[in-house]
């Protein structure tokens, strides 16, 4: 009997001896429904080649044999497709199996999280999102803090709090009376009846703390949450068009996007995600089109175990090029004492885990096409912390809002300056 981990490396011990074979008929799907058990996904056609039946049989043999309980018996393993197999590779998280050509794994998931699936780049003005593994790590703090040093520099600033689950960033930049009627989950909840237009003008507030530039505030409800918890448990819901097409929520938020950034032409946007390893997150890393995704890290084991996890199915997935130069680690709330020791342990320990999974095995430095690597002390490195100093006077964030009305640029500077700086000197990254 063998468990979920070691279904995929068994499934490329009994497939690579027909590797020849496979490449005539491809492509192959390894379809792990949400069970975890396999089948094979086959075209139609094959049925009429003889000598790839022969092989297919072989192969849903041993399938059925040696995947137990994660398998079907043979006779059910293998099922044959005779619609378009390029949009069934389409319908689900889809990666290749590892040095097979044209073997494809299909994870049928009981969500609609798609950490496999990087959407291209943003064609608008640079995306910014900020997401933690774990919550309580100032995260929402600094991006009040950095709209508000945008708008200082006269930039306008789209701000969104799509932490739906456990909203507050509005708080930090919009005092309770400047709360807008409606949020992003009203208008999630409204679009499903083709209502979205009736709250979209008023769910945008401008801050106060907007000085030269405009900090324009989009919340995750409005002034009065009204049914918050009911509209909820609706704002995942796919839309179904009169056509029958689908539109899954995270397709509908980033239409909502495209249509924010339309409306008030921002220069730059940045984004509050969930933190945790969820479909929300997902869609804020993966599915928004981010030309940055600041990863916010303190110096602890479930930090790195979980980041850990995140970068092993990104290189499991074969996406890892897609999203590395997206990717930067922030180093959150470093102490005030032993501060040196703490960012060097920072440092190796986020230099370790992206060499292992995110990097190249090249010389540092040296370009070679797209392969890329960094020295660890390279301060230019995804993997190179952008730190914020921990202060006492940003650790509350309901107070946030005042304290930054009166804040002394000094203290700024001494907590954020460093990450400010890293983030105008990247220029979103990508852009």
């Amino acid at each position: 009997m063998i468990t979920f981990d070691q279904v995929l490396p068994k499934v490329h011990e009994i497939l690579k001896p027909h590797s020849d074979t496979i490449s005539r008929i491809q492509p192959v799907i390894v379809n792990r429904d949400l069970n975890g058990r396999v089948r094979l996904i086959i075209r139609e056609t094959m049925k009429g080649n003889s000598v790839a039946m022969a092989a297919i049989k072989t192969i849903a043999a041993e399938l059925a044999e040696q995947l137990k309980p994660h398998s079907f018996p043979a006779g059910q393993v293998v099922l044959f497709e005779d619609d378009d197999m390029e949009s069934l590779l389409a319908a689900a998280p889809t990666f290749p199996l590892e040095d097979i050509e044209g073997v494809y794994v299909m994870d049928r998931l009981a969500n609609e999280s798609r950490w496999a699936s990087i959407a291209p780049l943003s064609l608008g003005v640079p995306r910014a999102v900020f997401f933690s593994i774990k919550g309580g790590v100032g995260r929402s703090t600094a991006m009040a803090v950095l709209a508000w040093s945008l708008a200082q520099a006269g930039k306008r600033v789209l701000v969104l709090d799509l932490d739906l689950e456990s909203p507050g960033l509005s708080s930090a930049l919009l005092p309770a009376e400047r709360q807008p009627a409606y949020g992003i989950a009203d208008w999630l909840v409204e679009d499903l009846v083709d209502n979205g237009d009736a709250v979209f003008e008023d769910m945008i507030a401008i801050s106060t703390l907007s000085h030269d530039g405009e900090i324009d505030v989009v919340p995750a409800h409005g002034r009065n949450p009204g049914e918050y918890i009911s509209k909820l448990g609706r704002v995942w819901m796919p839309k179904i068009d009169s056509d029958g097409k689908r539109e899954s929520w995270s397709q509908r938020l980033g239409r909502l996007l495209n249509k924010l950034e339309e409306h008030l032409q921002p220069d730059v946007i940045l984004i509050d995600s969930r933190s945790g390893i969820d479909e929300v997150a997902s869609s804020c890393v993966t599915d928004l089109g981010a030309s940055l995704v600041l990863l916010f890290a303190i110096d602890g084991g479930q930090t790195w175990s979980g980041y850990q996890m995140l970068f092993g199915h990104w290189h499991q997935a074969g996406v890892a090029r897609e999203i590395r130069e997206r990717l930067q680690l922030v180093g959150a709330m470093i102490p005030e004492t032993d501060a040196a020791d703490y960012f060097s342990s920072l440092c190796e320990k986020s230099w370790d885990m992206f060499s292992n999974s995110l990097y190249d095995e090249v010389p540092p430095g040296v370009p070679m096409g797209e392969l890329f690597n960094f020295d660890n002390s390279d301060e230019t490195a995804p993997h190179f912390p952008w730190p914020i100093r921990w202060h006492r006077g940003f650790a509350a964030l309901s107070s946030l809002h005042s304290h930054l009305e009166t804040i002394d640029e000094v203290q700024v500077e001494t907590v954020f300056g460093s990450f400010i700086k890293s983030y105008a000197l990247c220029g979103g990254r990508i852009s």
